[in-house]
């Protein structure tokens, strides 16, 4: 089986709000796949319902192969979920929080500390191993709560927002991570508000709104069904003076400069390229439905 993730029809409403409207979606083993969407479009919801936390109204969703709403267990024994606020005890080291969550595992005691030894030293926490978690910096909690969720290896690990409150230094080294852990074979499903991280680590992107998935495919596919490359002219207070739309060629380009040339035109010239911000807004304000099937 190559598909971790199958999702079909997938729909569920709290009172007379719907928040999930038939999402449709599959994710590949080994994949990281982002789930991007305004505050309240249902990303969190997804993850609850994926990580059998809550049952959806409608709808199916297997993960690894198993139903999530009448194979609970068997779900719940193959991932793992770090959501959007650390879960570790402030009053333990990162030694007992690590061993802790091993023996609660089925480890006993010199398994769990040598799982300990071995989860802190992959996620960059030896120095700090003695140290209780009040202390520690907020990158180093988010390490710590991913350290936790790999006691038992998961074959799926959901990361719901992971680095919202992160400087940007603990942002990427947990990028970094999370490279890693996709490159030994963890499918990873991903939350994030940061357009920039979606960009950097997913293989492919879905975006929702209104409750349904409106953009589906990787990041370079999803940015280049917006537009292409444009050559603008600033003025010297950033305002625009003029785009000229480019294929990105060397002779394009040069067409382009001599257009502004010939306009005898003065400014500042820059060559923009679309963005994954550039999709969020066209998906989310409705002037765009972009999909990519691959």
């Amino acid at each position: 089986m190559t598909t971790a993730i199958d999702v079909h029809g997938l729909r569920i409403a709290f009172g007379d709000r719907t928040v999930v409207d038939g999402l449709d979606f599959s994710v590949e083993r080994g994949e990281v796949f982002a789930l991007l969407g305004p505050n309240g479009a249902g990303k969190t919801t997804t993850i609850n319902i994926l990580t059998t936390l809550i049952a959806p109204n409608a709808g199916t969703a297997t993960v690894v192969g198993y139903d999530v709403g009448t194979q609970r267990t068997e779900v719940q024994q193959r991932i793992s979920l770090t959501g959007q606020s650390a879960a570790v005890d402030d009053a333990l080291t990162a030694t007992e929080n690590v061993a802790m969550f091993a023996r609660l595992a089925g480890l006993d005691r010199a398994a769990a500390r040598l799982r300990a030894e071995e989860l802190l030293a992959r996620f960059d926490l030896v120095d700090a191993a003695d140290r209780v978690v009040r202390t520690f910096s907020g990158g180093m909690r988010r390490r710590l709560d991913l350290a936790l969720s790999f006691v038992v290896t998961p074959e799926v690990l959901f990361l719901d927002e992971p680095t919202t409150g992160l400087d940007t230094r603990s942002r990427r080294d947990l990028w970094d991570i999370i490279r890693s852990l996709a490159a030994a074979g963890t499918t990873v499903f991903l939350t994030t508000q940061y357009l920039e991280e979606a960009d950097q680590l997913a293989d492919r992107i879905a975006v929702l709104h209104d409750g349904r998935i409106a953009a589906l495919g990787t990041p370079s596919a999803l940015k280049a069904r917006i537009g292409g490359d444009t050559v603008e002219l600033h003025d010297e207070r950033g305002e625009l003076l003029n785009a000229i739309p480019t294929d990105g060629s060397v002779a394009d380009l040069r067409r382009a400069l001599d257009r502004l040339a010939d306009a005898a035109a003065e400014g500042v010239v820059t060559l923009r390229r679309p963005t994954l911000d550039d999709v969020f807004l066209a998906v989310t304000s409705g002037a765009a439905n972009v999909e990519e099937h691959a």
